[in-house]
């Protein structure tokens, strides 16, 4: 078992858990409220400040900026987004592909954003492996690289085994996928240097602040967030809550908060890593229905995770990243199995974190003038880099500007909530049971995707 488990994740380890910075002070009239300091608010407070340095903006947090998915997700910078073939039947092939072009730049923006301000968070940019260990998965590796090369040539590379074992040496890899849009991160450190850098450009940020309502404004009134400390007051309030967003009054149905968990070892020995290679510091994934995903940190740990349990009843979030001892198991037959000789390597730590799912799984954008309240968020588990694209969306919005940003397809996407309970829970129970059972069907020598996946996928809402 893991020697940590929860303590909000791993990445804080070698700093420890922040303290709450200070509260707030009390009521307050600003130009724009942000609520959730997650990369959502952050960036959309940068962007908002760097754009007009006089507007008085506001940002509270329930715990301390990058508490929740900022602060333990997989450190994948890349440039995946959710719903982009759901947007292109709705909206059109053209717009979505023109989300497409805004993502793949947003890598690069990040990245060089992040080293302009000065903030070290381990970016390393070796693009992002992807590979496939069975037959239906290859299949699918296929598909996936038609599909990519439909939006434009040069965005992925197509690579045999021994290529892609020459990456990272995968067992039983059948082939890979590789992108150059992507970049391994220290999640938690690009958090704490974001908060930074918004105070010192004036934003009011308040830490162990939680919001107990979003009001509308309307009839004479402006918008408001009400915290036990007093109520901001404001043009614009923005909700950047993602996972969390459930624990609002009326939004418990919005977005389901699906839960995710990760597993770090110990530094691993140089002799582990001649035989692994990995030394394009790649992010790794696979093509199997319940994916893992990884990474290889800065001090040459193997940072890991999957689903483990999907979603907790009522829409209720984990415990400072606690996650369950048989999620661990699942995540350590996982490391065993596509790393054997790390099979008795020492796990450091392990903890959860949950995202925002909406029902058709398509992330959106919104500002609504009439009453003043806006939103970003339903990232579906790739918002590392699609909360940077979603601040700057929301400056332009906020400022009124009509950019190419504000007329991509997720801006004012609308989708239904989801069902209640137990309803929710079940069929979500019943998904991911149905995604576990199609890759035991796989891996033990079905030829063809398990048509257990293709109804999930159709029940979920994910086609």
């Amino acid at each position: 078992m893991a020697a940590v488990n929860g303590e909000v994740s791993f990445w804080y380890a070698a700093e420890g858990v922040p303290q709450p910075g200070p509260a707030l002070p009390g009521g307050a009239d600003v130009d724009v409220c942000i609520v959730g300091g997650g990369y959502t608010g952050l960036w959309t407070a940068y962007y908002l400040k760097k754009a007009e340095p006089s507007l008085r903006v506001a940002l509270l947090e329930r715990r301390f900026c990058g508490y929740g998915a900022s602060g333990r997700n997989g450190g994948w910078l890349y440039n995946g987004f959710a719903g982009r073939e759901a947007f292109a039947g709705k909206y059109g092939r053209g717009r979505a592909a023109a989300m497409q072009r805004v993502m793949d730049a947003a890598v690069r923006e990040v990245v060089e954003t992040a080293a302009a301000e000065r903030i070290e968070a381990d970016v390393r940019q070796g693009g992002v492996l992807e590979v496939a260990r069975s037959r239906p998965q290859l299949e699918r590796l296929r598909a996936f690289v038609e599909t990519e090369r439909g939006y434009g040539e040069g965005r992925v590379e197509e690579l045999s085994a021994k290529e892609a074992a020459e990456r990272i040496n995968v067992t039983e890899v059948r082939g890979g996928a590789w992108s150059p849009y992507g970049a391994r991160i220290q999640p938690a450190k690009l958090a704490r240097g974001l908060a930074r850098v918004v105070r010192e450009l004036g934003v009011e940020v308040s830490e162990g602040t939680p919001v107990t309502g979003i009001l509308p404004g309307g009839g004479g009134r402006r918008p408001r967030a009400v915290t036990p400390y007093g109520t901001v007051t404001a043009d614009h309030v923005l909700r950047a809550t993602e996972g969390f967003t459930a624990g609002l009054p009326g939004e418990r149905r919005t977005w389901l908060p699906m839960n995710s968990a990760m597993v770090a070892t110990e530094p691993l020995p140089a002799e582990f890593w001649a035989e692994a290679g990995w030394h394009g510091r790649e992010v790794l994934g696979d093509f199997a229905h319940a994916y893992m995903y990884a990474q290889r940190t800065a001090d040459d740990r193997i940072a890991l995770g999957g689903r483990g349990v999907p979603y907790r009843f009522g829409s209720r979030t984990d415990s400072d990243g606690s996650t369950q001892v048989e999620t661990v198991r699942q995540l350590r037959r996982i490391l065993n199995d596509f790393f054997p000789a790390a099979a008795h390597a020492r796990i450091d730590h392990a903890w959860a974190g949950v995202l925002g799912v909406p029902r058709d799984w398509c992330a959106t954008v919104e500002l609504d003038r009439a009453s003043g309240l806006g939103w970003a968020g339903g990232y579906v588990g790739s918002g590392v880099t699609t909360t940077n694209l979603a601040g700057r969306t929301l400056r332009d919005l906020v400022l009124g500007r009509d950019t190419e940003l504000t007329a991509l397809p997720w801006v004012g996407h609308t989708v239904r909530r989801w069902e209640p309970e137990p309803l929710r829970w079940l069929g979500v129970q019943a998904m991911y049971a149905a995604y576990h059972a199609a890759d035991r069907q796989e891996a033990v020598g079905r030829a063809t995707t398990s048509p257990i996946a293709r109804v999930a996928d159709l029940v979920s809402g994910r086609i």
